[in-house]
């Protein structure tokens, strides 16, 4: 049964928490670390299949490696951080301590492999991610790292079923992380996005993710697709769990406490790109959605764009020039990638940009970030909205064949990887023709990063949360 909810009702069971209530639950004592840790692996070790690197067409696998035994000394030793004894001596445990997290195959931990779902031989990392070394700091669990898109390098993860019909995608690059919390194996993780890699997965998956302000979480220990165009983000079943996931990322606590921000008074976008050919599921919500925030208060208005909304030449120029910069290092290994891959870098190896290709390509895209700047400051707009993919998850199965295959998925989420500008995915519904979700976004100027999250949540409030249920 899948049913739609906006508040947590009374759970019987430890992995039925949002980030949110876990971190309460643990917080007042209802719940241990080690409770919440072991529900956890119990529900991997039923719902997602022997861990493997084709996939099998029953199963999620979400997971690469699962580090079960170091997952269960980490919860003992947070409950040990929250022991009052301890809390008089050093002060009160960071709101996440022992709060379990999985982090995307591209995430670099300490003493842990780092193989970004691919064949090719990689270095066991010296050192920690740096976004990982903070949520490690605030004492949050991992339980261990999440399948990829190959390298990041595509749109789907097609070694990982959705959980909402295993015969479907779950997206890409960060399908893994996205499949794992909406099966609630694991209430929140860490993706990457390059071209809409971790927002186009929380989509199809029913969750929420977000995608900041570039620049704004660090990168390094990050294994790279385009360090011009990458960023990483939370991914969690709500947005107020994202805030409260992306606070412990940036190391900031926000001076608002991610309340959330009411609509009412706010002009709101209508995103001009609502007139492409959208699935009729994705179309209906996103009417459904504008006609909400209208409800709430905010002025929809239309949206004439300073520029095109459009730039995948450029995008891809630029792309492809990085990816090969990384990957020359594994030439020998070539017939190891999987084909979607090999065909990328064979694809950038013929068509290389240099000199003032690229030169004309980073003036293009400063002059249309400045020209959206003062576009949202002249007409005193505080967000667009649109959809997030414009379709439903389909079928599993062609992402690893050939690169390009499922760009389509990206042509709305890339535009603003290309602009560098924050934006949140919200689940909004299940259609009512497919019975998989769908998704709206919100997008901001650079640097409204928290307001966005803010405005974000009183709009999901509203919306709803789509919830599997265990027995789905």
């Amino acid at each position: 049964m899948r049913t739609m909810r906006a508040d947590s009702p009374p759970t019987a069971h430890p992995t039925d928490l949002d980030l949110g209530a876990a971190a309460a639950a643990l917080a007042e004592g209802a719940l241990s670390s080690v409770e919440l840790v072991e529900s956890c692996l119990d529900r991997i070790a039923r719902f997602d299949g022997s861990p493997s690197h084709e996939g099998e067409p029953g199963a999620i696998n979400a997971w690469v490696r699962v580090y079960a035994d170091d997952a269960r000394a980490a919860a003992v030793r947070a409950d040990e951080r929250r022991r009052p004894e301890t809390v008089e001596r050093v002060g009160p445990a960071p709101t996440l301590c022992g709060v379990p997290i999985g982090l995307q195959d591209l995430f670099a931990v300490k003493g842990k492999p780092l193989t970004a779902s691919s064949r090719i031989p990689t270095d066991e990392p010296a050192g920690d991610s740096a976004l990982w070394a903070r949520l490690r700091a605030s004492g949050m669990v991992l339980l261990g790292h999440l399948h990829t898109h190959e390298f990041g390098a595509g749109l789907t993860t097609d070694q990982v079923g959705n959980p909402w019909d295993l015969d479907r995608t779950a997206g890409g690059s960060a399908g893994g992380p996205a499949a794992a919390v909406a099966a609630r194996m694991v209430p929140s993780a860490v993706g990457t996005d390059t071209f809409g890699s971790l927002r186009i997965p929380a989509a199809l998956c029913g969750i929420s993710g977000f995608k900041p302000t570039r620049g704004a979480l660090p990168m390094d220990g990050v294994i790279p697709l385009c360090p011009q165009l990458d960023h990483a983000g939370p991914m969690a079943r709500t947005v107020a769990d994202c805030a409260l996931l992306y606070e412990a990322m940036s190391g900031r606590p926000s001076a608002s406490g991610f309340r959330a921000l009411p609509l009412a008074g706010l002009r709101i976008g209508r995103s001009p790109r609502s007139s492409i050919d959208l699935d009729a599921d994705v179309a209906e919500s996103f009417e459904s959605t504008l006609e909400l925030c209208a409800r709430l208060g905010a002025e929809v208005v239309p949206v004439q764009a300073p520029t095109a909304l459009e730039a995948i030449d450029d995008y891809l120029n630029l792309f492809g020039r990085d990816v090969l910069d990384y990957h020359r290092k594994f030439k020998q290994f070539r017939d190891l990638y999987r084909p979607s891959v090999r065909s990328l870098l064979e694809q950038s190896e013929g068509n290389p940009i240099r000199g003032r290709g690229l030169d004309a390509a980073l003036a293009h895209r400063a002059e249309t970030i400045g020209a959206w700047m003062e576009w949202f400051a002249t007409r005193d707009v505080f967000a667009l909205v649109e959809p997030t993919v414009a379709v439903v998850a389909p079928p599993r199965g062609a992402g690893y064949q050939q690169f390009g295959t499922q760009l389509p998925l990206a042509r709305l989420a890339y535009y603003w990887n290309w602009v560098g500008f924050p934006v949140v995915s919200i689940p909004a519904g299940i259609g009512n023709r497919s019975g998989l979700p769908v998704s709206v976004s919100l997008v901001g100027p650079s640097g409204t990063d928290i307001d966005l999250l803010r405005a974000a949540m009183t709009l999901q409030a509203a919306l709803g949360v789509p919830v599997l249920r265990a027995d789905d």
